[in-house]
């Protein structure tokens, strides 16, 4: 079978409503030529585990079989989380199927993933992604100097991991995306120029920084969804006529209005958690008072930590190597935990509840027998459930995820317990359960937008459906190529990808 080749645009936090009325309006006329027979709506995982949309996206499997959630995360083995590492795949991707079969391929800032043993395409991890998890790296090595002299470095001056949760102009975002959209359309056509290949991801990582500070803002939007759409103009144009194309997003946007930060002192309050930090309990009238020690002990790091200004830390932590500083902020989280008290204990996030049973024989500190898991997950689910906004009366979680029924799979163990989901209809800003009392506390994220679902895919051709998965894609790309998806995807082959195999 002699397929033509393939290229995928990915956008990350790629919203399809927004691309749908910006490309009506005229303001992405690129855009609506993939528009036009219409778009699929696609079912992702970013509604429950937002990193996890991607992961999934690329390998046809869903969170439990590739155990990939968030940049820091837990394992078995370890006391807390690490941070997102080479190896954390628990499947191949897409592309390393398609190499593994004698299809040549080329991905370019596909976010969430490193160099992957067994793929011999080419590759560039992090010369452009908004949360970098690498220093940049390529296949073959050369590879990233080769791009950077031809056409420079990224020219983002944000990064997401440096940021944090600080607040961005929106005069000085949009400027900056443009620059950033011009550079890595100037970098996309120089790979496509460089190598013949059958196969291409490139991603867009500036709709993920639109996603978040842009939220909201219809004439910001307006203009950086017109600078994205002549961006990929020019990378179809250095594509030429050969290429199928297809355009896709694992994930949309909402607006930022989760309780994730209240959790911590819920989940002590009623005694699953003990931290040095947060209340073993509430007063009888309610309020929000702590007491001086909860558990945990004196650490020096912690410590020295505290005593330093936010900038100087900040400085000082870039300076160290990458694997260190990881070690030195996950010492200094756990710092403060009494284990030996602890049941369940919330895990890094900015979106969702998430939330890790200590379990004996996974934790190294275990508490929780595993035959009691069971009965402690349900009390969890019926408590946190019952949270109410006490301004509104209205309850402010939309449903508690038990990861075992919803992401079974030979990777689950890298996942949290418990995912609460929340009711952003306003912004949680208090919480209050007859057990408990009244949780306050303002979210320390002020971005306006966040992830969502559903994901989107358009070609040129048109759609053979309305809805999809983004579980899809990967078996319809190895469907196009003739190479037969393994029995465990689950997902449904699109024939509008898998067509181009025939021409």
């Amino acid at each position: 079978m002699s397929a033509r080749p393939l290229l995928v645009l990915g956008f990350e936090m790629g919203d399809g409503d927004t691309f749908h009325r910006f490309a009506a309006d005229g303001t992405m006329p690129v855009v609506a030529e993939f528009l036009a027979g219409g778009l699929r709506r696609l079912a992702s995982p970013a509604d429950r585990l937002h990193i996890a949309a991607w992961p999934s996206l690329y390998t046809g499997m869903p969170p439990g079989e590739h155990g990939v959630y968030f940049t820091f995360q837990p394992r078995p083995g370890v006391q807390g989380w690490v941070r997102f590492e080479t190896g954390l795949y628990g499947v191949p991707t897409l592309w390393r199927r398609l190499d593994g079969a004698g299809v040549r391929t080329l991905v370019f800032d596909a976010p969430y993933t490193h160099p992957e043993e067994g793929h011999g395409g080419a590759a560039v991890f992090d010369w452009g992604c908004w949360a970098r998890y690498l220093d940049g790296v390529s296949r073959p090595a050369p590879l990233l100097g080769r791009l950077r002299r031809a056409v420079g470095r990224y020219p983002l001056p944000w990064e997401a991991h440096d940021l944090g949760f600080a607040p961005l102009d929106v005069d000085r975002v949009v400027p900056a995306l443009e620059r950033a959209l011009a550079a890595r359309a100037r970098a996309a056509a120089w790979l496509l120029r460089e190598h013949a290949v059958d196969f291409a991801l490139m991603v867009f990582g500036e709709t993920h920084v639109a996603g978040h500070y842009l939220f909201g803002d219809e004439d910001a939007l307006r203009r950086f969804h017109a600078a994205l759409d002549d961006a990929v103009g020019r990378v179809l144009e250095a594509a030429g006529p050969a290429w199928d194309v297809v355009l896709v997003s694992a994930d949309g946007t909402r607006p930022n209005r989760a309780g994730w930060h209240l959790l911590p002192e819920v989940l002590a309050r009623f005694g699953w958690y003990a931290s040095a930090e947060h209340a073993a309990g509430a007063t009888e009238d309610g309020d929000t008072e702590k007491p001086a020690v909860a558990g945990g002990g004196f650490d020096p790091v912690r410590r020295l930590r505290d005593l330093l200004p936010q900038d100087l830390r900040k400085s000082l932590a870039r300076r160290l190597p990458r694997a260190l500083r990881d070690r030195l902020a996950r010492r200094v989280d756990t710092a403060a935990v009494d284990w030996s008290r602890t049941r369940a204990y919330p895990l890094p996030t900015d979106l969702e509840g998430l939330i890790r049973l200590n379990l004996r024989g996974r934790e190294p500190e275990g508490t929780v027998a595993p035959e009691a898991a069971r009965a402690l997950v349900e009390e969890m689910r019926a408590k946190l459930s019952e949270l109410v906004d006490p301004a509104r009366g209205r309850r402010v979680v939309r449903e508690v995820l038990v990861v075992d029924e919803v992401f079974p799979g030979r990777r689950r163990d890298r996942l949290p317990d418990l995912v609460v989901v929340w009711d952003d209809a306003a912004p949680v800003e208090a919480v209050h359960h007859p057990e408990i009392g009244t949780v306050c506390g303002c979210s320390p994220d002020p971005r306006p937008g966040t992830h969502a679902g559903p994901g989107f895919a358009a070609t040129r051709g048109g759609v053979a459906a309305a809805e999809g998965d983004v579980l899809d894609l990967a078996p319809s790309v190895l469907a196009r190529f003739g190479v037969a998806p393994p029995a465990e995807m689950r997902g449904e082959v699109w024939p509008e990808i898998a067509a181009g195999g025939d021409r």
